[in-house]
């Protein structure tokens, strides 16, 4: 199997490639089809997905692939929405180059997209049929990759998620732990609802999805609602870190940081789709962020 992974030093990338080269992530082994794979890990450096002759270059050097995995993604919520143009050349039309080139060599590709396609109006989990509406600069742009991936190609698996945290690279549960150890306080938002998600246990599903030909729109999230605040109190009760926590509403965080952009106030996610083709072994994030919280110095340390 011949396989390309973009994005490859992030968050989801570093997973990927540790589940690849060990077999096994924390949910159990990966399937057996994976053994002796050919990958490709490339990052922006290597790789600029917005740049489609730069890609149709790589493929035709690298590849035919089987699989291409993209992980590459203009992330910063609050960058996007400072710099939309920027990031709907990475989000959008990166995602379509890349599946203008797969489909022109018969490769399934798998997108990782976002919960903040949704408005987040409606206080219930979403599933994979509910009409989006995106409100930030960020959920406009990967709206319009998953569009225009799927018009491109046809073998093609969007893979929803929400809340990512993996062991290398910055996210909300190192930024929580670096905060409380530096001020012994932590500020949270306490009205926004959603779902938490173990990059490792994501990796492992993505995996999996993407040996099957049902293509077409997934979420993928550990289990189970909460606040950001919860989230927080989470890490670092877990962690077992005394500190003060102050919950916020989304009206006081505004006030505090007026150039923030607008986040959905309830996307949290419900795996419909990957339960009912390949079942649903997400874990419960409480789970999985214990296990997170367990393995982080050997893995990843804090930042």
């Amino acid at each position: 199997m011949n396989i390309l992974i973009t994005g490859a030093r992030g968050q989801l990338g570093n997973e990927l490639r540790r589940l690849l080269e060990t077999g096994y992530a924390e949910i159990g082994a990966i399937p057996a089809a994976y053994e002796g794979a050919q990958v490709d890990y490339v990052d922006f450096d290597v790789l600029d997905i917005s740049n489609a002759p730069a890609v149709e270059i790589w493929f035709d050097e690298h590849g035919p692939y089987d699989i291409v995995f993209n992980c590459a993604a203009a992330t910063n919520v609050d960058g996007c929405e400072a710099d939309e143009a920027r990031a709907y050349h990475v989000n959008a039309a990166g995602a379509e180059n890349l599946a203008l080139a797969a489909a022109s060599c018969g490769a399934k590709l798998v997108h990782v997209s976002t919960d903040y396609v949704f408005p987040g109006d409606v206080p219930e989990s979403r599933t994979e049929d509910d009409p989006v509406c995106p409100v930030s600069a960020y959920g406009r742009t990967k709206w319009a990759g998953e569009v225009l991936a799927q018009a491109a190609c046809d073998r093609v698996f969007i893979v929803r998620t929400a809340w990512l945290y993996g062991y290398v690279g910055k996210n909300f549960v190192k930024t929580m732990l670096r905060l409380v150890r530096e001020s012994g306080k932590i500020s949270v938002v306490a009205d926004q609802m959603g779902n938490p998600t173990s990059a490792n246990d994501l990796a492992y599903e993505m995996l999996k999805i993407a040996l099957t030909d049902e293509y077409g729109t997934y979420h993928c999230t550990n289990n189970g609602t909460c606040s950001w605040f919860d989230f927080a109190s989470a890490i670092v009760d877990g962690a077992g870190v005394p500190c003060e926590k102050e919950p916020l509403s989304s009206q006081e965080y505004k006030r505090r940081f007026p150039q923030s952009a607008d986040r959905p106030q309830y996307s949290s996610l419900c795996n419909k789709r990957l339960e009912a083709t390949l079942g649903d072994e997400m874990r419960p994030w409480q789970k999985a962020l214990a296990s997170y919280l367990n393995n982080l110095a050997e893995r990843g340390g804090t930042e």
